[in-house]
C-alpha cells in the first residue's frame, strides 16, 4: 500500500544527500576564508557606524522592509520530479501526508533567513529603539514568525492558481501589507498595525477561497517550481564542482558576441573565441561577473577607510577569478571538441589569457570608483596591487589547478 509518509522520507533523505555534498564544495577553504574575512569587516563597520548613526536615520523602515521581504518570500519546496507527473497524479488523493511534510520542510528550511536578519538588525534596533528593546523585538521576531507561516500557507493555496498575473498580484500585495504591518508594529503604531493585519487576514481567506474552488493540483507548476529553484542551486554549485544535472542555459546576446568575438581565424585562437562566447551567451559567467563587479564597486564607495577599501577590492577581484575558473570544465561533455587539432597546452592558455583580461578591466573599474571619490592614493595602490595580484593568482595558483 502506498505511504506518502515514507515516500516523502525517502524523497527527502535522498535530496539532503545530494545537497549536502555540493554543500561541502561550495564551503571550501578558500570560500570560508572570504565569508569569514568579509563577515568580520562588515562588524567592524557596522559596530562603528551605529555609534554615529544620524537621528534621522529611517530605522523603522529598514527594519519593517528587510522583515516584510522575509516573510514574504516563502516558497514551498515539494521535492517533486519529472516522471512524478506519471507515476504519481493517480495517488494524488493519497498525497495528502507528503505535502503536509513538505509544508514543514519548507519552513523549517528557511528559518535561517529569519534568525540571520534578527541577529543583524538587533543593534540597529537596540540603538534606535533603546526603550523599546528586549521583549518587544523579541515579539517582533515572533511575529515575523506568525507572519511568514501564513504566507508560505498562502503561497501553497495560490499554487492551484494557473494564472501568473493573478500570483504575482496576491504576493506584491501581501508583500506590501507586510512590510505595512511591521512598519506600524515597530514604530508603536497598534491601531494602524492591527488595521494592516485585518487587511492581511482578508487577503489570506481570499485566497483560501480561491484554493477552495480549485482542489486540484497543478502538478506541472509544482515541479516546474521546484525544478527551477533546483537548477538555481546546481548552478551555484557548479562553480565550485561538476554537477552532471545541470541544464545550460544559452542566450543570445548578439551585440555583445559581435563585440568580443573579434579574434584572429588562427588556430591558436580557436579557444580564444570558444570561451569568450562562453562568457557570454551562457546564462552563469557573464550576471555572476557584473554583479561581484557592482558589489565590490559599492562596497569600496561605501565603506569609509581606506585600507578596508582596497581589501575588499583585492577580495572581489579573487572571488572573480575563482569563480571564472570553471570557464575550463564548461564544455566536458561535449566530445567534438577533443577533435580539434589544437593542443591541451593552448587551450589552457586561452583561458589563462581571458581570466586575466577581465581581472584587469576589472582593476580598471575599482581604480575608477577611487578616482571619482578623489582618492588617488587608493587608486594607485588598488591598480598597482590589483595587476600584480591578478598576474600572480592566474600564472600561480590557476595555472598550477589546469595542469
Amino acid at each position: 500500500m502506498f505511504n506518502s509518509h515514507h515516500f516523502f522520507k525517502e524523497r527527502f533523505s535522498a535530496h539532503l544527500k545530494e545537497t549536502s555534498r555540493y554543500l561541502r564544495y561550495i564551503f571550501n577553504g578558500h570560500i570560508a576564508i572570504a565569508m569569514l574575512f568579509f563577515i568580520s569587516a562588515l562588524a567592524v563597520y557596522y559596530q562603528k557606524w551605529l555609534q554615529e548613526i544620524p537621528d534621522d536615520f529611517p530605522a523603522a523602515w529598514v527594519i519593517s522592509i528587510v522583515f516584510g521581504l522575509i516573510a514574504s518570500y516563502s516558497p514551498v519546496r515539494t521535492l517533486l520530479k519529472e516522471p512524478d507527473l506519471v507515476f504519481l497524479i493517480p495517488a494524488e488523493q493519497k498525497m495528502k501526508a507528503y505535502f503536509r511534510n513538505a509544508i514543514a520542510y519548507s519552513f523549517t528550511i528557511q528559518l535561517y533567513l529569519v534568525f540571520l536578519a534578527a541577529a543583524a538588525l538587533d543593534p540597529l534596533y537596540t540603538t534606535v529603539f533603546a526603550n523599546r528593546a528586549g521583549v518587544v523585538y523579541l515579539i517582533t521576531i515572533a511575529l515575523l514568525l506568525v507572519f511568514k507561516f501564513a504566507n508560505l500557507i498562502a503561497n501553497w493555496w495560490m499554487l492551484k492558481v494557473r494564472e501568473r498575473d493573478s500570483r504575482l498580484i496576491d504576493t506584491v500585495v501581501r508583500t506590501v501589507l507586510n512590510i505595512a504591518v511591521f512598519y506600524f508594529f515597530i514604530s508603536g503604531s497598534m491601531l494602524l498595525a492591527g488595521i494592516t493585519t485585518l487587511l492581511f487576514a482578508i487577503v489570506f481567506l481570499y485566497d483560501y477561497q480561491i484554493a477552495s474552488k480549485r482542489p486540484g493540483l497543478l502538478w506541472d507548476l509544482l515541479v516546474e517550481k521546484d525544478q527551477s529553484r533546483m537548477q538555481a542551486f546546481y548552478r551555484l554549485a557548479n562553480m565550485f564542482a561538476d554537477v552532471p544535472h545541470l541544464k545550460s542555459r544559452v542566450k543570445k546576446r548578439h551585440w555583445l558576441v559581435r563585440i568580443v568575438s573579434i579574434v584572429p581565424f588562427t588556430r591558436t585562437a580557436t579557444y580564444d573565441y570558444l570561451y569568450r562566447i562562453t562568457l557570454i551567451r551562457s546564462g552563469d559567467y557573464l550576471g555572476m561577473y557584473v554583479r561581484l563587479v557592482v558589489i565590490g564597486g559599492v562596497l569600496i564607495y561605501v565603506i569609509p577607510p581606506l585600507w578596508l577599501k582596497i581589501i575588499f577590492a583585492l577580495l572581489f577581484l579573487y572571488l572573480s577569478s575563482f569563480q571564472m575558473m570553471t570557464l575550463y570544465q564548461h564544455h566536458r561533455t561535449i566530445l567534438w571538441l577533443d577533435l580539434y587539432p589544437v593542443s591541451l597546452q593552448i587551450r589552457q592558455q586561452s583561458l589563462l589569457k581571458l581570466l586575466l583580461q577581465l581581472s584587469i578591466v576589472q582593476v580598471i573599474l575599482f581604480t575608477a570608483v577611487f578616482i571619482v571619490m578623489d582618492i588617488y592614493i587608493g587608486a594607485m595602490i588598488t591598480f598597482a596591487g590589483g595587476i600584480i595580484f591578478s598576474w600572480l593568482f592566474v600564472d600561480g595558483y590557476v595555472k598550477r589547478k589546469l595542469t
